[in-house]
């Protein structure tokens, strides 16, 4: 493994897609600083990560809050130049919208979006007098389409869209790489899981297509890609799916 002088920010870092993102990185040679809500809760991944060579800090990190934000990030940059950020909250919901509350529509756009935009902000600010930086961030089909149920969460990725192709547009002449993962398919967690048993029964879990669902190591491969792409062929938006995905 070739060790860098280098960190990348995993912003969202649960179980799955943001663990394979660290996993990922890490392998390349990164600094990665992991941030969840629950940072307890990375301490089996560090554990990981560290065994295999690599190096790894997670933090409790509550993306709404502005000040922790921040300092999170800095504390990053302070420990090597941080060179790329990845923005991987998903606050997925589905709830008819006569049912869907005040609450749950505000804390939804707080999760999706909000916080998005000050990763954005507060990444750009730390990237900028480095000359350089790459700034990502996990999409989904409702970035791009609503659907029944998901008032909150598509207003919330359709805004998130919006904030990435705005910084993009703002930052890529600064040398800052701003790119916009769509993920259109399930991904292979035990959220999406529980949600094919409730719908279709256990019968279906069984007899799983192949192709149905996506692994949170090719999303994390996806990313690495997109970083790895030349400043004169800068990709901001990319959509992957698995083969078998109807679209």
């Amino acid at each position: 493994m070739e060790r860098r002088n280098a960190a990348v920010a995993v912003i969202g870092a649960g179980d799955y897609i943001g663990a394979a993102i660290a996993r990922k990185f890490a392998a390349e040679g990164f600094i990665v600083f992991a941030g969840r809500r629950r940072g307890d809760k990375l301490a089996p991944l560090l554990a990981e990560i560290e065994m295999a060579g690599g190096r790894a800090v997670g933090r409790s990190l509550d993306a709404r809050k502005e000040e922790d934000l921040a300092a999170f990030l800095r504390e990053a940059d302070a420990t090597a130049p941080l060179e790329v950020c990845i923005f991987n909250i998903g606050a997925n919901v589905n709830f008819p919208l006569l049912e869907t509350t005040e609450r749950v529509f505000r804390k939804v756009w707080e999760l999706a979006c909000y916080a998005g935009f000050l990763t954005a902000r507060e990444a750009a600010r730390l990237m900028l007098p480095h000359g350089s930086g790459n700034i990502f961030f996990t999409g989904a089909t409702a970035s791009r389409r609503g659907g029944i149920g998901y008032a909150a969460f598509a207003s919330a990725k359709f805004g998130l869209r919006a904030v990435a192709e705005s910084a993009a547009r703002e930052l890529g002449p600064r040398n800052i790489h701003v790119a916009h993962l769509v993920i259109d398919a399930g991904v292979d967690t035990e959220w999406v899981r529980g949600r094919i048993r409730e719908r279709e029964g256990e019968a279906a879990l069984a007899n799983l297509d192949p192709g149905r669902l996506m692994r949170p190591a090719a999303v994390a491969d996806a990313y690495w890609q997109i970083y790895q792409e030349p400043r004169d062929a800068w990709s901001f938006e990319r959509e992957i799916r698995p083969f078998a995905e109807k679209w």
